[in-house]
């Protein structure tokens, strides 16, 4: 274990180095990150039986934004990808061993919904998991309301809130990334203990949903 504290201080230190002024991807998030796949790693195996790497879902889950790339920027699809890289490079110049580093790269290229690269390993697989956890719940949705604001998008369509007779929209009203995104990635979870913890902060959102279209529209 105290290696393991080690590396999260060392960890967590490159990445507040590299970090932005993105308040919904700062150090507050990596922390929960890797709260949620401890979670996850408690009830998860492969299917030979064998836990995960605990050190590489450390490293991916503190270095897994190193390049944050904003929502509506069309390189999107590439952070992940730069990120891993990047990571590779600094992990190497910390001694980090080298027998888990393609473990984290792959961790953090398939963690992105952008990038849509299949997570092949149980590291991978719990990664992806915990950070998408981070997007439900009520830390989830202010998340969602302040990258939206930082895209200059609207709170709710002003006539229509829940798109009963429109098309959504998410990069114009930022309730429509509820059913548009989120709502559909409980069932994409890669593990059961991530698809459990997904529904129940689904739902936070869902309920939050109905009351917020009810005082807009003055239901």
């Amino acid at each position: 274990m105290h290696e393991l504290d080690t590396w999260r201080d060392r960890l967590r230190a490159l990445a507040a180095q590299l970090a932005d002024d993105d308040g919904a991807h700062d150090a507050s998030h990596l922390d929960r990150v890797w709260r949620n796949a401890q979670a996850i790693m408690a009830g998860e195996h492969d299917e030979t039986g064998a836990q995960a790497d605990t050190l590489a879902v450390l490293a991916a889950c503190y270095l897994h934004d190193l390049v944050n790339v904003p929502k509506n920027d069309p390189r999107r699809a590439q952070a992940s990808r730069l990120s891993a890289e990047l990571a590779r490079t600094e992990l190497q110049r910390l001694g980090f061993p080298a027998e888990r580093l393609d473990s984290v790269a792959h961790a953090i290229e398939a963690h992105s919904f952008s990038a849509a690269i299949p997570a092949t390993t149980l590291e991978a697989k719990i990664v992806q998991d915990a950070d998408r956890l981070d997007g439900l719940g009520a830390v989830g949705l202010a998340r969602m309301f302040y990258i939206a604001g930082r895209m200059g998008s609207s709170l709710a369509h002003g006539s229509d809130p829940l798109g009963l007779d429109r098309a959504l929209d998410d990069k114009a009203y930022s309730l429509d990334h509820i059913p548009v995104k989120l709502a559909r990635l409980p069932a994409m979870m890669q593990t059961a203990s991530g698809r459990r913890l997904g529904e129940q902060r689904l739902a936070v959102l869902e309920d939050f949903r109905s009351v917020f279209a009810g005082e807009w529209s003055g239901a």
